[in-house]
């Protein structure tokens, strides 16, 4: 894998990682070879990723030919050339985000004359590839998502872990989450003497909680809700998903609803984590 610096080749490179991809970056030309043979001559199924660009020495002059080589020498291995390409007004403006050098505009050498440049040389490599991937609208997740939708091996990539935080508005609200559920409007265990000691984890107060029709048909709808929009989270590529739900004192409402909806998801073939923050206070 090469391209433009700044079209995102190290976020690719990333995502070749976590779809389970052997990842090297940067590896010398005079390697690549032996990294081929070393991937053909093993008893393990390497699906590898390697990235080179122009802070290699000559890269644009040997490459090509190198790459030929490759290709025909006859390995039983599938090899595949990706370039990752972006305008020069994206180059410019990704590079002026990051203050990152741009690696042929050091010095006095303008930034857009080192893209120009670096494009230039380029141009036969990019002639070469098997597939480009123009970035310049690309979001990091657009772009993961791409990888993962080109090159994952059936469902290889990530599953998403969702966790459930339950907690006490009075104590405030958690900063880290994804959605938030606001639980004050069920019925308040807390004001039956007998349910107060308790919490959500005791089924006593579930009981009491879904006794009324209005939670029964709020759990159905967030059910709902919640199968209807994960997928679309995982589909763009969100590895960890936190839900959030809050009642007065995160004791017994927030409980016992995420304890239910952790049921519901985990039904659905999804990974649960629960956290009561407040549940000893």
């Amino acid at each position: 894998m090469t391209g433009l610096s700044g079209s995102g080749r190290s976020a690719a490179l990333k995502a070749f990682e976590d779809i389970g991809f052997y990842c090297v970056d940067n590896l010398p030309l005079v390697l690549l070879p032996a990294f081929v043979d070393f991937a053909c001559q093993s008893d393990q199924a390497y699906r590898s990723a390697i990235g080179i660009d122009v802070r290699e020495k000559g890269f644009h002059e040997r490459f090509p030919v190198l790459y030929g080589q490759l290709r025909s020498g006859g390995r039983d291995i599938t090899i595949e050339l990706l370039f990752l390409d972006a305008s020069d007004q994206t180059i410019v403006r990704r590079f002026s985000e990051t203050r990152r050098p741009h690696p042929l505009a050091r010095g006095r050498t303008p930034l857009l004359e080192g893209i120009r440049k670096e494009r230039i040389e380029l141009a036969e490599v990019r002639k070469l590839a098997d597939r480009i991937i123009e970035t310049s609208d690309y979001t990091v997740h657009d772009l993961r998502q791409t990888i993962e939708r080109e090159y994952s091996a059936g469902d290889a990539g990530r599953p998403m872990l969702i966790t459930l935080v339950t907690f006490g508005y009075k104590y405030g609200v958690p900063y880290d989450l994804d959605l938030l559920f606001d639980l004050r409007f069920l019925p308040n265990p807390h004001f039956v003497p007998l349910l107060r000691p308790l919490t959500g984890e005791d089924a006593r107060v579930r009981e009491y909680i879904m006794a009324r029709p209005e939670s029964v048909e709020f759990l159905a709808q967030l059910r709902d809700f919640l199968e209807y929009l994960l997928p679309h989270y995982r589909s763009e590529g969100k590895s960890y998903l936190t839900i959030g739900f809050g009642c007065t004192g995160g004791r017994h409402r927030s409980v016992g609803l995420a304890l239910l909806i952790a049921d519901c998801l985990r039904q659905s073939g999804y990974e649960v984590n629960i956290k009561h923050r407040d549940i000893g206070t």
